[in-house]
């Protein structure tokens, strides 16, 4: 099916997975982070596990529930910030080398009438920072979006705000960016190329969600 771009007022991109080939490089370095800070390779698979299970939900989300549900600690601030922290560090190289998606300049000059936002469960300001470095931040002007906020809370205020108009298109590779998208009323394309999601082709199938292998394919397919 034709997916008609020129129709909607605002789009949304997640990050990880749809703009960046970068989610290995973060599943990679929860398992470091992990590590570096004491955990057992079974303690730090497990959060590995919950984070590719949780695509697309915070990080803080995902290391209170390290803390509290693998290594049975209490979930204090200091501990929270302690892996945010050194998440960050491990991240920052990774994140500087990995790929962009092909044909993202293409699209953009496809789809002048809508403005384009990223919204992510990353962390918002390392977003900001990295796609100012890496020269993406242009390409986005209703803005750059991320945790500690999750992805409902961001939709729901942008709609308030004027910011995110519609129709409206969510492009997003995981679970909870569907679900995140019906909840708030747009509509979602799914991306398969760099999924994290184990069972996608079931998934889309099920819940008759459009499917594209990738930005470059969006493009093509137009």
């Amino acid at each position: 099916m034709k997916i008609e771009l020129e129709k909607y007022k605002t789009i949304v991109f997640d990050c990880d997975g749809v703009v960046l080939d970068s989610n290995i490089v973060k599943t990679e370095a929860y398992f470091r982070t992990a590590k570096n800070l004491g955990a057992t390779d079974e303690q730090a698979q497990s959060l590995v596990d919950y984070h590719v299970r949780l695509g697309g939900i915070s990080r803080y989300h995902k290391f209170e529930y390290y803390l509290s549900e693998i290594l049975h600690q209490a979930v204090t601030k200091e501990a929270v910030q302690a892996l945010l922290n050194e998440f960050s560090r491990e991240l920052e190289v990774g994140l500087m080398a990995c790929e962009v998606a092909e044909g993202l300049d293409v699209l953009r000059q496809a789809t002048p009438q809508a403005n384009w936002m990223i919204l992510s469960g990353g962390d918002q300001q390392e977003i900001r920072e990295l796609f100012a470095k890496r020269k993406l931040a242009h390409f986005f002007d209703g803005g750059l979006f991320g945790s500690p906020d999750n992805k409902d809370t961001v939709l729901a205020r942008e709609k308030a705000k004027g910011n995110l108009r519609f129709p409206a298109l969510f492009i997003g590779d995981s679970k909870y960016d569907h679900e995140a998208a019906i909840r708030a009323g747009l509509d979602f394309v799914f991306l398969s190329d760099w999924t994290e999601v184990g069972d996608w082709e079931s998934y889309c199938q099920l819940n008759k969600i459009q499917l594209v292998r990738s930005l470059h394919s969006l493009v093509k397919n137009r």
